[in-house]
């Protein structure tokens, strides 16, 4: 827990360092958001939140696919000298969650104040949008590592997650949209099971399987 802890704490100073990375992220959250607005002030359910999770998508792609992506080649013989890939996997993972369930609470809060709020019910709305961050955080951080040993890494990242974040973006959009029109809860809790469900998987079989990764 300590080395987790440790590299947990040095990306968040490599981060606070390179602001203007941070800076950028931010500055697409809002301009997304404005544009959207300026193009159609006005959205009906489904639409509003279908572009949410279509920006969203966007904005963790560009946030996550740095993780392994814009390690050096120094760096990475330095991480393996001193922790184990897993402990190195876990805080890559714990930081991207934490990001992205940030830039989440930003988008949402621009949404609301540019184009209204109009969900029902907002506690099980802000659940899936959680466990929707989590799996974008599981799913881009293992992609990340495995495109960043293959040349032309930053294509390579998009079309890796295609076939992944497709089945988890239509179950978070369908869930989110049944928590908008305030409809049984016992019908979204069934999504939320599933997307806990699909993280779990995911971050066991990265777990298990970067290692292996990390070797080469």
């Amino acid at each position: 827990m300590n080395a987790i802890k440790n590299l947990i704490r040095k990306e968040l100073l490599l981060e606070w360092r390179q602001r203007y990375a941070l800076n950028g992220i931010l500055l697409q959250v809002l301009s997304s958001v404005f544009v959207v607005y300026l193009a159609v002030k006005q959205l009906n359910n489904p639409t509003w939140n279908g572009v949410f999770w279509v920006v969203m998508l966007f904005i963790s792609i560009n946030a996550i696919a740095k993780s392994f992506i814009g390690e050096g080649k120094g760096r990475n013989l330095y991480y393996h000298m001193l922790v184990q890939p897993q402990q190195l996997l876990l805080a890559k993972f714990i930081y991207n969650a934490l990001l992205n369930i940030v830039l989440a609470s930003l988008c949402l809060a621009t949404f609301s104040l540019l184009m209204g709020n109009p969900i029902q019910s907002l506690g099980l709305y802000i659940a899936v949008t959680i466990l929707g961050c989590l799996g974008f955080a599981s799913t881009f951080t293992m992609l990340s590592a495995i495109a960043s040993k293959a040349g032309n890494s930053n294509l390579l990242m998009p079309v890796l997650s295609l076939p992944i974040i497709i089945p988890l973006l239509l179950i978070v959009i369908k869930a989110a949209m049944r928590s908008m029109d305030g409809l049984d809860s016992s019908l979204i809790y069934k999504d939320l099971g599933i997307l806990f469900a699909f993280n779990i998987l995911v971050i066991t079989l990265a777990y298990i399987l970067f290692p292996a990764v990390w070797k080469e």
